[in-house]
């Protein structure tokens, strides 16, 4: 009795928007989409979603630094990656962005509905602030010397040296990464989701198996050190989406980014009209639900996600597969070493299927590394797929070809082997719906082993030399590319490309159900090579790349900071007339005294005589002086600026000075002689 075909959603994380797409968010994708086109080859209605990651402080910082807007660098960089997912046949249905109309309504319908059901709370809390830059600083972006092991330069929340984790404001001498200013504590009022109230729930969900077996043992220690309440929102500048409601607050890049999921889907939903939203998220929903992710992003996908998506009334995805990051000849990925690599630069160099082959032989179910080791890698593609599988194509396929017209035996001369490989569907689409990719692997090609065997013993190219064994010779060949049919369809969902240029030359499609039976009496394309081998050249000339690569960015980092000058800076203002400026009236000033505004970051308060009179100045430069150095100095003001009443009294003109802001500012100081009242001229 047919079954009727399963309902699954699919999505990856998704990639940040504001740098390229290398080797190791390839294992994911590659990942994901063979498990996606094994659903797809067994009939299964399947949708493969993904998109960018594309708010946060490190995206508007980056697009400052570029001098672009954050759109157009966030549009820039999604090009760049759906181009690479693209090279390598990563079959999403749909590749979107956070920054759309569809999370922003869905980020807000969840929050909103989150609020209403008591699951949002605010509360005033202190953070380090940028006073040049004027902004909270991440933790990310501080950074300072290590409180334990005394390591310099290292990051707000843990060290690289030690490992020792703390918080930013923990740190020896903290410095904005922004500007490099000394950053100060400001209270601001943030909006917090209640964690805690869904303790059990995600209990429950853990024992459920909606996780990898190490995954739920890594919940359990969070569960036993206490859920905390999760900080969800961020003060201007940010670019994201404002929360509603608020003024000047913007909700955590990682509260959308999950729900990014949703809104690729409903981009998508939107112009389909036979896909349903509510029929894969609504609470009661029957379709199949997966993420696959890497252990970096547990702690999210695992806690905040579920219990966000409980609270606002959708459903909670049926599992969270994760997988562990990838090295390169056992180490971690080095720049310097040419083995930090770009998806684009590999494509320039190699077939994209011998990395996802090679991938797919070491993957499994569990969070383990995978080591990307680029000797084996090459001799293990050139062994299993062009030396066992293709070369069973090659050496059987001329015979067919130039002896019997393209056309197959009427009849299977080995039903039994035939049997025997058509037997083992069943276990390797259980390893494949398992995600056990490296366990199918060596079943395939211990068919191929098998198969390459059996040619051996019958010697085609012997027979192919005896008079009356034409028949023979037909019949062994067509059983050899019978064999190599069904290893390719067991291979279809790793190597598409390859299999779709089998189909060409086997004139039929690779499907499950197809190779129930052996093609008999059947007419192929002539045999032109399917795939070429690795030459250790090729690799070479990939790290090499790799390397020239980031060289030419170091390159541009110091050019661009070597021809920066004050100017470029800051460009001169656009022309005014004489008459404009002779309306100024600039006067020397003697400062009287000088005081710090108490709970203003950065006013001083200073009375300054201006030859006869007395004026009250407030001047935003406490992060550069101290007040009572400036008492006694002579400085230049504008005399004639109208007075503005501020929060803390009334300012009456105001003090001339030089620099880009926060600590580097100089107040304009004359020659001996000039004094209080004299017109600067």
């Amino acid at each position: 009795m047919a079954t009727e075909p399963r309902k699954i959603l699919v999505t990856c994380a998704l990639p940040y928007a504001n740098g390229s797409i290398h080797l190791g968010h390839m294992l994911e994708h590659i990942q994901a989409d063979i498990w996606v086109r094994y659903q797809r080859l067994r009939g299964n209605v399947i949708h493969f979603i993904c998109a960018d990651d594309a708010h946060g402080t490190p995206i508007m910082l980056k697009a400052q630094q570029m001098g672009i807007t954050p759109e157009e660098m966030i549009a820039s960089v999604s090009q760049e990656h759906q181009k690479d997912f693209a090279g390598f046949d990563i079959s999403f249905d749909n590749y979107h962005s956070t920054h759309s109309e569809e999370n922003r309504e869905l980020s807000s319908l969840i929050y909103q509905q989150l609020k209403t059901n008591g699951f949002i709370s605010s509360r005033t809390i202190s953070q380090l602030y940028d006073p040049e830059k004027q902004m909270f600083l991440p933790d990310r972006f501080v950074k300072g010397t290590c409180p334990k092991c005394h390591s310099e330069d290292q990051y707000g929340d843990n060290c690289d040296a030690c490992g020792e984790t703390y918080s930013p404001t923990d740190l020896i001498n903290p410095k904005s990464a922004v500007s490099g200013a000394t950053p100060v504590m400001k209270d601001s009022e943030h909006f917090f989701f209640d964690l805690p109230q869904f303790e059990e729930m995600l209990k429950a969900w853990t024992r459920s198996g909606s996780l990898q077996t190490e995954m739920a043992n890594k919940m359990q220690e969070w569960f036993e050190s206490g859920l905390q309440q999760w900080d969800i929102s961020r003060d201007a500048p940010y670019f994201g989406f404002e929360i509603p409601g608020e003024t000047g607050k913007y909700f955590y890049v990682w509260l959308d980014a999950p729900i990014g999921y949703m809104g690729s889907f409903k981009n998508l939903c939107d112009r389909r009209d036979d896909l349903d939203f509510d029929e894969y998220w609504h609470k009661d929903s029957q379709a199949e639900l997966y993420h696959f992710i890497g252990k970096d992003i547990v702690y999210f996908h695992s806690l905040f996600w579920p219990a966000m998506l409980e609270g606002a009334g959708f459903r909670k995805p049926d599992n969270v597969y994760v997988h562990g990051y990838v090295t390169v000849n056992g180490a971690k990925m080095s720049k310097s070493k040419g083995t930090f690599i770009k998806a684009s630069t590999y494509l320039d160099h190699l077939d994209p299927e011998c990395l996802r082959y090679y991938y797919a032989a070491k993957l499994n179910n569990r969070i383990d590394d995978l080591d990307l080791n680029l000797e084996d890698f090459t001799q293990r593609v050139n062994s299993d797929i062009v030396n066992k599988i293709v070369n069973l194509a090659s050496r059987n396929a001329g015979f067919i070809n130039k002896r019997f017209a393209g056309r197959l035996a009427a009849t299977c001369i080995e039903p039994e082997l035939y049997q025997t490989f058509i037997d083992a569907a069943e276990h390797i689409g259980e390893l494949y719906e398992n995600r056990e990719f490296g366990r199918a692997i060596r079943e395939i090609t211990a068919l191929a082993d098998k198969a390459n065997q059996y040619v051996d013993e019958k010697a085609p190219w012997v027979i192919a030399k005896q008079e009356g064994k034409e028949q023979e010779l037909q019949a062994i060949c067509s059983m050899g590319l019978n064999l190599f049919r069904i290893l390719m369809t067991y291979l279809k969902p790793v190597m598409p490309a390859l299999a779709a240029r089998s189909e060409a030359f086997l004139n039929q499609e690779l499907s499950w159900d197809n190779i129930l039976q052996p093609l008999v009496d059947h007419e192929i394309a002539t045999f032109k090579a399917l795939f070429s081998r690795i030459d250790p050249k090729q690799v070479e000339a990939m790290i090499e790349a790799s390397k020239e690569a980031v060289a030419a960015e170091r390159a541009i980092i110091q050019a661009d900071a070597q021809e920066e000058t004050e100017l470029s800076k800051d460009p001169i203002a656009p022309e005014i007339e004489f008459d404009d400026f002779a309306k100024v009236d600039l006067r020397i000033a003697k400062i009287l005294s000088c005081e710090a505004v108490p709970k203003a970051d950065k006013l001083l308060k200073f009375q300054l005589d201006i030859g006869g009179e007395v004026r009250q100045v407030f001047s935003g430069i406490k992060a550069a002086y101290q007040p009572e150095e400036l008492v006694g100095k002579y400085t230049v003001m504008v005399a004639n600026l109208k007075p503005r009443k501020m929060k803390f009294g009334m300012s009456e003109g105001m003090i001339l000075a030089a620099g880009p802001g926060g600590k580097d500012l100089w107040i304009l100081e004359p020659h001996e002689g000039a004094q209080p009242g004299m017109r600067v001229m």
